[in-house]
C-alpha cells in the first residue's frame, strides 16, 4: 500500500482516538493545566504523532500505548477526586507567597518561584504596589491569584447601597444570517417581532445580520455583515 495512504489512514485513526480520549478526560486537562498535566499532554500527543507517521512499526502498539496513557490519566483524575491527600502530592496545592504585603521567601523557594515571576503576574493584573496586596497565592497551574486589602478593593453596588437588576445571559436569535427558532420561543418573541425590530434599525432582511442577541431585559444587540465602519 502507498505510504501516503497509510499515513492518512493512521492519522485519521490517531485524530479520532485523541478526540474520544479528550472527551472522556474532560476539560480538567485544559482548565487546570498543571506541570504534571502538561507532561502527560505532551507524551500523549507524541504517541499520537508516532502512530501517524512512524511507518517502521505497526500501528497497534502505538494505539495500545496511547490507550494506556489515557487510562492512566483518567485513573489519576478519579483518584485525586476521591482522595484529597493523594491530590496534594500528585497535583500539588496552592502556596501563599505574599501575606499582608510581606513576601514569603521560604514558600517561594519551596516551589522554585522567583520574585520576578510574582511581580510580573501582579503587573499583569494591574497591581504595581505590594502594599495593596492582602494575599497572593500561586495556584497549582502556576498562576497567581490575588486578594487586595479591603481599602484597595473597588467599590461595589452593595457597598454603595444601590439596587441592581440581573441582566441574565443573552440569547442568540440570529446567527450567521439564520434565525434560531428554539431561542425565539425561549425569549418569548416571534419572527414578526424580530423582523419589525430589524426594520426600525434599517435592516431589510435577516440575511444581512451576522449576530442578534436579546437579554432578559429585552435589549436587542445586532451586528450586521456590513458594519459601515472605516
Amino acid at each position: 500500500m502507498n505510504e501516503g495512504i497509510v499515513v492518512i489512514v493512521r492519522s485519521i485513526i490517531g485524530f479520532f482516538t485523541l478526540l474520544i480520549f479528550a472527551r472522556i478526560l474532560g476539560k480538567q486537562q485544559i482548565s487546570q493545566l498543571t506541570f504534571f498535566d502538561y507532561v502527560l499532554g505532551i507524551t500523549i500527543g507524541s504517541i499520537a504523532a508516532s502512530l501517524s507517521v512512524d511507518l517502521s512499526s505497526r500501528a497497534w502498539p502505538h494505539w495500545v500505548g496511547l490507550t494506556v496513557w489515557a487510562v492512566i490519566v483518567w485513573a489519576l483524575q478519579w483518584f485525586t477526586l476521591k482522595c484529597r491527600p493523594a491530590a496534594k502530592y500528585i497535583v500539588g496545592e496552592p502556596t501563599v507567597v505574599i501575606m499582608n504585603g510581606q513576601i514569603m521567601e521560604d514558600a517561594m523557594r519551596s516551589i522554585r518561584y522567583t520574585l520576578g515571576d510574582v511581580l510580573e503576574q501582579l503587573r499583569d493584573k494591574g497591581i504595581f504596589d505590594l502594599n495593596q496586596v492582602g494575599f497572593a497565592v500561586v495556584e497549582t497551574n502556576g498562576k497567581v491569584s490575588v486578594l487586595l486589602k479591603p481599602e484597595f478593593l473597588p467599590a461595589t453596588p452593595k457597598d454603595l447601597k444601590l439596587t441592581t437588576q440581573s441582566s441574565g445571559l443573552s440569547t442568540e436569535l440570529i446567527y450567521d444570517g439564520l434565525i434560531i427558532n428554539e431561542n425565539l420561543k425561549q425569549a418569548n418573541v416571534d419572527k414578526l417581532w424580530l423582523e419589525n425590530e430589524l426594520k426600525t434599525k434599517g435592516i431589510s432582511h435577516i440575511s444581512e445580520v451576522f449576530l442578534a442577541t436579546i437579554d432578559s431585559a429585552g435589549t436587542l444587540y445586532l451586528d450586521t455583515y456590513k458594519d459601515h465602519m472605516k
